[in-house]
């Protein structure tokens, strides 16, 4: 018996450890979330990646701003209707922080309920804040084309690129501007504009990103009159680019 009674013990301690390094494996694991509401579904609607700049002259309310913009957004009834309201009924979500180095802060999510879109608002108020010194554009874009859309982990009717910031490329970066944003258009990935009209590029940002940022079918602009009026352009945005349908869109557009 006493035998018995300490095997058991091993047994028990062993269990329990095994539980609990299979939990931590499977929560390092790069998307878990992605992968487990991705199951058994075939196609989403879209494909989203929200690229935002977080370079020198986004200090924290900047920042902040910025996030709670996009965390009202995912929980707007009309952002959720247009989500629901497609032949699919879901889509794809990922975020992407940018400046001298690109992070990709929330992992390939889908949405397909009022619920998952408000957890997602959820993560994205809580994420930590993101910091960074030069607007290195052409190196986000190609990030985003290497390791983001070459890994959408299901298939998807659309891939949007909705890119924001308040100034342009200042990183020297040559031709990497015009061969990464090449490949996102052949990929093929529409990339839209969200230029901020604020800071020492406020007069110039929109048509910089008009001529060297927006691409692909349907592409198009919507300016925010300054970071406080992010949270209304970025919810405009939304709105349109989960509702679109390319073929019908004219190219090149720009909303206000």
């Amino acid at each position: 018996m006493t035998v018995y009674t300490f095997g058991l013990r091993n047994w028990r301690r062993a269990g329990i450890a095994m539980v609990a390094a299979l939990s931590c494996a499977y929560l390092l694991r790069p998307s878990a979330q992605a992968e487990t509401n991705l199951s058994g579904m075939d196609e989403v609607d879209t494909a989203l990646i929200v690229a935002v700049d977080v370079s020198s002259s986004v200090d924290d309310k900047r920042y902040k701003l910025q996030m709670e913009g996009i965390a009202a957004a995912l929980e707007d009834d009309n952002v959720i209707n247009a989500v629901l309201g497609g032949p699919h009924g879901s889509i794809l979500f990922s975020m992407v922080t940018w400046a001298d180095h690109q992070k990709l802060i929330v992992p390939w999510t889908v949405i397909s309920s009022p619920e998952q879109a408000k957890a997602v608002a959820k993560t994205v108020r809580t994420l930590p804040t993101q910091s960074g010194e030069f607007t290195c554009f052409a190196r986000m874009l190609r990030y985003v084309a290497d390791k983001v859309v070459a890994r959408i982990p299901t298939k998807a009717a659309k891939i949007v690129v909705d890119v924001s910031g308040d100034g342009p490329d200042n990183c020297n970066s040559g031709d990497l501007m015009g061969a990464a944003k090449k490949d996102l258009v052949e990929s093929p990935a529409t990339i839209n504009g969200l230029p901020i009209l604020e800071g020492q590029d406020a007069a110039t940002i929109e048509d910089w990103y008009k001529d060297n940022v927006i691409g692909g079918n349907g592409a198009f602009l919507v300016p925010a009159k300054g970071y406080d009026d992010f949270a209304r352009a970025f919810r405009q945005k939304f709105v349109v680019e989960v509702s679109q349908t390319f073929p019908n869109a004219a190219p090149s557009s720009k909303l206000r």
